[in-house]
């Protein structure tokens, strides 16, 4: 008889191909890529199959690997039956996120964490990071995925975004010398930033809209109405950064801090795995 299959390499390659990173994957077990590579190393000499196609740029799962993947989950999902992990009941913790950080790709990242562990209830805020604070000092929420704010003490340092000036590619971002913008209600410091670069280079601005949230101020920038300072990864799909075709002041990159009182083991790898997924979105 054959030796089993490894299951912490199957488990590695499960996310290697749903985060297409080596790396992410690592952050979600909390290991190493290195670690990594020696699993999937050794379980495409297990299997005697090439399971993925690495680049320097580029992670994709080979033919081979792409008829593994669904018979590696349900591989994955025996194991968690026969540990009873799943007749436990559901374990459950609160998060908030900023709506700056989810982006388009979020029902992705939801399913990659359901597809880690199915048993876990997530509870999912989307505010402003300023809110989301608030919510979290106030012990409403568990852990708290946020824009860095001066006033912020304490965290880990996740990732740090591209900001520009996005507009619609044909829209009209002038009223004579006047910059049209479209920008986020006051509580948001991205809003605050970028008014004051516009102040401090003597571009005369007027503000056209006024949104809630990131949906809002997307619409109103994929209407043509004005430009808008968003993070590269919250731009609404076709907009494009204009800011040196405008002449528009450079903005600072965003620090995306992570805040958690998480303690029990099951919920914080679903957190990492949260985590992960968000980064490689």
């Amino acid at each position: 008889m054959e030796r089993p299959l490894d299951l912490d390499a199957v488990q590695a390659f499960v996310l290697v191909a749903d985060l297409q990173s080596f790396t992410r994957a690592a952050e979600a077990l909390d290991s190493t890529q290195s670690a990594i590579s020696l699993k999937l190393k050794k379980l495409e000499q297990r299997l005697a199959r090439r399971l993925m196609e690495r680049t320097p740029r580029l992670v994709r799962l080979s033919i081979d690997g792409q008829e593994f993947l669904p018979a590696a989950r349900e591989l994955l999902a025996a194991h968690e039956r026969a540990l009873g992990k799943l007749a436990q009941g559901a374990a459950r913790f609160s998060v908030g996120i900023s709506d700056h950080v989810t982006g388009s790709g979020f029902a992705k990242v939801l399913a990659q964490v359901n597809g880690y562990d199915p048993g876990v209830v997530i509870e999912a805020r989307i505010a402003s990071s300023r809110d989301v604070m608030q919510q979290y000092e106030r012990g409403e929420l568990d852990a708290a995925i946020v824009r860095r704010e001066p006033q912020d003490v304490g965290g880990e340092l996740l990732m740090e975004e591209r900001l520009g000036w996005f507009a619609a590619p044909q829209s009209n971002c002038w009223s004579g010398d006047t910059l049209r913008v479209a920008t986020f209600s006051s509580s948001c410091r991205i809003r605050e930033l970028s008014i004051s670069r516009l102040d401090d280079a003597g571009i005369p601005w007027v503000e056209v809209f006024v949104g809630g949230g990131i949906q809002a101020v997307g619409a109103a920038v994929t209407a043509g109405l004005a430009v808008s300072a968003l993070l590269y990864r919250t731009a609404p799909a076709g907009a494009i950064d204009v800011g040196a075709q405008l002449g528009l002041p450079p903005l600072p990159l965003a620090q995306v801090m992570l805040h958690s009182r998480l303690k029990q083991a099951r919920t914080r790898e679903a957190l990492r795995t949260l985590v992960a997924a968000l980064k490689a979105a």
